[in-house]
């Protein structure tokens, strides 16, 4: 457990890294959100959209991580080196999980709720704001949840391009040959994926219809 003893020895500089860390984090998957729903939303109810926002972001998704990284520092504006550059590549890499994610939550309504709604004089933006988007709320956070796990491993990596976070730990450690830097790296970043996976995870069962059925109960 020597890597306890060196946090705690470094507990300025760990907590500094950890803010860092969460930060671009929540940055990026705020973000992610903001552009991944909508485009979850397009793809469900243009088909003719559908193949070309999931491809892409499919295609996004096997582009390595470093790799990634690296072709984004050339570009002007959102490249170089520092966290806007990281907050990019974690915008990309979180899109999948949350374009799925919204997809797959519209595409479980029943469709009879829709005819409901439909009958009840509802146009397509009620529709979508009132019934839909409420009950696939909870497979929309699957989504999300699955992009902030995500997240929170590929964003050890903005270490190398000088965004700061946990992963200067891990690169430090690895240069070093030092299992203890890469533990005071690895066992925090971990942490807070799971902490975050947990989280999502309460709050996506939380809205489930089951959930929903046992609150009104």
């Amino acid at each position: 457990m020597d890597f306890l003893t060196f946090l705690f020895a470094n507990r300025d500089e760990a907590l500094r890294l950890t803010l860092q860390h969460a930060g671009l984090v929540a940055v990026s998957t705020a973000v992610a959100i903001a552009i991944g729903v909508p485009l979850g939303i397009l793809a469900f109810h243009r088909p003719a959209a559908d193949r070309w926002i999931l491809g892409l972001a499919n295609l996004l998704q096997t582009i390595p991580s470093l790799a990634l990284f690296g072709f984004l520092i050339p570009i002007p504006y959102i490249g170089g080196i520092g966290a806007r550059t990281a907050i990019v590549a974690l915008i990309l890499y979180s899109l999948l999980p949350i374009i799925r994610g919204t997809h797959a939550g519209l595409a479980s309504i029943d469709p009879a709720v829709r005819e409901a709604a439909l009958a009840m004089g509802m146009d397509g933006r009620q529709r979508l704001l009132q019934v839909e988007l409420p009950l696939a709320f909870g497979v929309i956070l699957s989504g999300i949840r699955v992009a902030t796990v995500i997240a929170v491993g590929v964003a050890t990596i903005a270490a190398a391009i000088g965004a700061g976070g946990l992963g200067v730990y891990i690169f430090r450690g690895v240069a070093m040959v030092d299992n203890r830097l890469i533990l005071a790296g690895a066992v925090p970043a971990a942490t807070m994926a799971i902490g975050a996976d947990l989280l999502f995870g309460l709050l996506a069962k939380r809205f489930s219809p089951r959930g929903r059925s046992r609150e009104a109960s």
